[in-house]
């Protein structure tokens, strides 16, 4: 390790500081005049007392305490320690002893002008003397200041500082260098900076610095990559600089370190970013521009002209309305002139023909604007939306062409339905007739003819009664035909309220019977009421006839919350069915049971499922055999 590295932590590379004893400045002036007179006056005691007044060498002890005096207090101290020992010498010494009469004038002139000009010479000496050692000890204090807040520089520095010798080695690091890298400053002296590079960036540094100590560079800069103690990577910005000894030779290197990881890591996202952003435009067929309304030139931002058919990168604004379709330009323009003043966004899709073909843009474009309003950028974005038009425009023309087929298939069925319609009217009155006819001729029969027999008059009354049927099936298809046509008037209505009179009244018709029933209070819907009354008829009508044979007949009607959907329930203990032969429950005539267990047609389910989807509902069933049966159905508002 180098002498002069060395030195920088040495405590004593700094002159010592004079001993402060003997500088007065430190001390009360009280004090200090006070000691004055006490050693005079101890002086001049000590004088009399040790020799007789005239035996010479008056002034030896009076000039001693004159320099202890100067030296303890200073100049004034030590002027006022000569002009008392005078005094005192003058007065006990001098004939006549202790009266200032002096008897030979001349002699005592000279011996005081003497006394009093070697003090003043001494005092004199002494105070140039403490000036001195204050000016040195000034200039030393400054001194260590100055070190202490060079190694407090050093120390505290935001940046990692080291120095470094010719070889590599680490002679000393700051704190913050010990931190960034995660090495103590013991381990480091332990350690060449190769030890801590990473090696795709040892060559570089290693060839600067080859050049430093050849003289070719006096410092130079990089950016190098450290290996942190626990592994990962430290980015830095390092800048060197080499210390040469007085002779030139070199001495050692400075290191200057700044942790900038989160600066590459911030390029390395952004680099991320503009890589996904370039991706995404390339992927969406977007790009971005800006135009600047004091030149009136658009200049495409990231090379986004080149996805969007655009030969160049910078264009006119007229330029840019020339490549406009004719027929689009004019809605163009007067969209551009109500966003550049403020008054609408600008927002817009419309064709361009470039180099002979046809695209499809939308563009949507933000207006930067001064204090005064004006707008003076845009910044703004493209999209070729051309595949996505062409699919617009062919969805509106299969539109419109299915739109015409299916209106005319509409027509189609519309007149399908009045011939049906028609038909069955026309079939339900010819059948009508001929049934008329049968059983007319029957009856007649059977009153005049009462002696047929037996046998004859059974053959009659199954003729009679084949006929009757056949006039009820005829009846229940005109129904179901009825309820799948005419216009619905949807209205609010009370479907319990329905539902309770409905019951009562199949109460008073079959008095003979017991049946539990109840209703749910207040189900609302918004549906047609005849329709209602017919479905809630057919359903309750089931209810009644499939319990007659049940021993404590319940029915029930009440609704639930099923798969979101509000459900409006009639519920019975009746016969029940198998859910295996469901699927033929709702069509029309198909019965579940024998004639000679329940009578009935098989149209009244069929009827109220289309009731049910004629409100846009769904009808279901669930039911076991002897168990009962529970059918629910929904109507959409």
């Amino acid at each position: 390790m180098s002498a002069r590295s060395n030195d920088l932590h040495a405590p004593g590379n700094v002159s010592r500081v004079p001993d402060q004893r003997w500088l007065p400045h430190g001390r009360p002036a009280w004090r200090r005049h006070g000691a004055a007179i006490v050693l005079t006056v101890l002086a001049v005691w000590i004088r009399i007392a040790l020799a007789p007044a005239d035996s010479g060498g008056r002034f030896v002890t009076a000039s001693l305490a004159v320099a202890l005096s100067a030296l303890y207090g200073g100049v004034g101290p030590g002027v006022l320690s000569a002009l008392l020992g005078t005094v005192l010498v003058n007065f006990f010494m001098v004939e006549p002893y202790g009266r200032l009469a002096i008897s030979n004038l001349a002699e005592a002139f000279w011996l005081n002008a003497w006394h009093l000009t070697t003090q003043a010479v001494v005092i004199g000496t002494i105070g140039f003397m403490q000036r001195q050692n204050q000016r040195m000890h000034d200039v030393i204090r400054e001194a260590q200041l100055n070190q202490q807040r060079f190694l407090d520089t050093f120390e505290h520095a935001a940046s990692g500082i080291s120095h470094v010798d010719v070889n590599g080695h680490l002679l000393r690091t700051n704190q913050t260098f010990c931190h960034m890298i995660g090495y103590s400053k013991e381990e480091l002296e332990t350690l060449r900076f190769q030890d801590i590079t990473h090696p795709d960036d040892l060559a570089p540094d290693l060839a600067m610095l080859q050049e430093a100590l050849a003289g070719r560079r006096s410092a130079y800069t990089l950016v190098k990559r450290y290996f942190h103690k626990d592994g990962h990577t430290v980015w830095a910005q390092l800048t060197v600089a080499l210390v040469r000894k007085s002779h030139g030779q070199p001495d050692y290197f400075i290191s200057v370190a700044q942790d900038i990881s989160a600066q590459k890591l911030a390029e390395e996202a952004l680099r991320t970013s503009k890589n996904l952003l370039d991706q995404a435009q390339k992927l969406a067929q977007m790009g971005a521009w800006q135009a600047d309304m004091a030149t009136g030139r658009i200049a495409s931002l990231m090379g986004s002209n080149t996805f969007l058919s655009f030969p160049r990168t910078e264009y006119a604004i007229s330029d840019v309305l020339n490549h406009i379709h004719a027929d689009d330009r004019p809605r163009v323009q007067r969209q551009w002139a109500m966003a550049v003043k403020g008054e609408a966004p600008y927002e817009i899709e419309y064709r361009v023909v470039l180099e002979g073909r046809e695209y499809w843009h939308a563009v949507k474009a933000e207006f930067e604007r001064d204090d005064k309003g004006n707008a003076v950028r845009v910044l703004g974005v493209t999209q070729d939306v051309t595949d996505r038009k062409r699919i617009e425009l062919e969805v509106q023309r299969l539109n419109a062409s299915l739109e015409q087929r299916i209106e005319n298939r509409t027509q189609a069925l519309k007149q399908a339905y009045d011939e049906l319609e028609s038909y069955s009217y026309a079939v339900a009155h010819d059948l009508r007739s001929p049934l008329r006819i049968i059983n007319g001729f029957a009856q007649a029969l059977k009153e005049d003819h009462p002696d047929l027999g037996t046998t004859n008059h059974d053959h009659l009354a199954r003729i009679m009664a084949a006929s009757k049927k056949m006039g009820e099936l005829i009846d229940g298809l005109l129904k179901l035909s009825q309820y799948g046509r005419g216009e619905m008037q949807r209205v609010p209505l009370n479907v319990s309220s329905i539902a309770q009179r409905q019951l009562e009244e199949l109460a008073a018709s079959d008095a003979q019977r017991r049946v539990d029933w109840s209703v749910e209070p207040d189900i609302e819907a918004l549906a047609d009421p005849p329709l209602i009354e017919a479905l809630m008829q057919n359903l309750l009508h089931n209810a009644w006839k499939y319990t007659s044979a049940a021993e404590h007949a319940r029915i029930r009607v009440f609704t639930r919350l099923h798969e979101g959907q509000r459900q409006i329930c009639v519920s019975d203990n009746g016969a029940g069915f198998d859910m295996s032969r469901a699927d033929k429950l709702f069509q029309p005539f198909q019965r579940l049971h024998q004639h000679n267990e329940f009578a009935g047609l098989g149209i009244g389910l069929a009827t109220a499922r289309r009731i049910v989807q004629r409100h846009g509902g769904a009808l279901e069933a669930h039911s076991a055999p002897g168990e009962g049966a529970t059918f629910s159905f929904t109507l959409s508002s």
